[in-house]
């Protein structure tokens, strides 16, 4: 693929091989698609997905070296301050969508959980959604990289801890009923090791939720070869199917009760926006309109799209899958 111009002045990164594949082992692989850093434009490095000739699993190979993380994750980060960043009405529709998220997670449960940990909580705010269902803030855990937040969460008598969760010591085995990881596991080293860790937190009949880009659903089919906003190049170091996820989860000593689909309005947004800024007829105005932070009537629409498509039970790119500790 040819360098776009807008690339040209960006640093060139250093890089580290992944030469085995994380769910099955297996170091034969083909290439899955190619791009570059779309959306944030961080580096120049051309960057590649393959894909497992036993497993299917794809993940990025080569992949960001650790000692770069801070290019590839700058400042203005979305996820830093997300809310800041969209419309009032957008922050109420994503609050909605979170609360109906939690109580498809929550159904499935024999009763309702005494303890839960959040891995990437952010500001807390699913944190705050169980403490609504009754919830002490003693058993209320969260897991985030940034000091600041976890400082304010624990000033608030959350347990908070900026921890990896590979690194978490202060999480006792056999104590959580629920813990809930949301697109963050793709942006992980080793996935197969924070199943584990998890895995020896949950209680007997605990629920580890696990909510990641799915590559089987339309828009990534369409967009598969390089602009797909589900890559989120080059920060998304894997990227799951339905069967390779289960793979992952089952292989790691849980047991999937259940795989529900949720909206991946951002992705439609980012793999069209990526279409007309990069393409191969630019068209960085009509780009614009597919802004997930700034044009709100797309986002509304591709929101009802997904959200039908879900009701009717497609699978959409934002799967949710509930694995359980027997």
């Amino acid at each position: 693929m040819q360098m776009p111009a807008a690339f040209a002045d960006k640093p060139l990164i250093a890089t580290e091989a992944v030469p085995a594949c994380p769910v099955c082992g297996s170091e034969a692989s083909q290439q899955f698609a190619s791009g570059y850093d779309y959306e944030l434009l961080t580096c120049r490095n051309e960057w590649f997905f393959v894909q497992c000739d036993q497993c299917s699993h794809v993940r990025l190979d080569p992949r960001p070296a650790v000692d770069t993380l801070k290019v590839i994750y700058p400042p203005t980060y979305y996820s830093y301050n997300y809310e800041e960043k969209i419309s009032p009405v957008a922050v109420m529709g994503k609050q909605m969508m979170d609360a109906a998220k939690m109580k498809g997670i929550l159904k499935n449960l024999d009763k309702l959980p005494e303890s839960f940990v959040d891995i990437g909580c952010g500001n807390g705010r699913f944190l705050r959604a169980m403490e609504r269902h009754g919830l002490n803030r003693e058993n209320l855990y969260g897991l985030e990289l940034d000091e600041r937040i976890t400082a304010s969460l624990s000033a608030e008598g959350f347990k908070a801890y900026d921890r990896r969760v590979e690194d978490c010591t202060e999480i006792a085995d056999n104590s959580i009923d629920l813990a809930t990881i949301f697109h963050v596991i793709e942006h992980v080293d080793d996935p197969g090791s924070v199943v584990r860790k998890v895995a020896g937190w949950l209680k007997p009949g605990g629920v580890f939720a696990i909510e990641t880009p799915n590559f089987e659903s339309l828009d990534a089919r369409k967009f598969k070869t390089t602009f797909w906003g589900g890559y989120h190049i080059p920060r998304h170091w894997h990227v799951f199917s339905p069967a390779t996820l289960r793979k992952l989860v089952e292989d790691n000593g849980l047991t999937v009760v259940d795989t529900q689909y949720h909206t991946g309005h951002s992705f439609w947004m980012y793999s069209y926006q990526h279409l007309f800024n990069f393409g191969k007829s630019p068209k960085p105005r009509l780009a614009k309109w597919f802004d997930p932070f700034n044009s709100l009537p797309v986002l509304i629409g591709f929101t009802a799209f997904d959200k039908l498509r879900s009701d009717l039970r497609y699978k959409t790119s934002a799967m949710l899958m509930l694995a359980q500790k027997n």
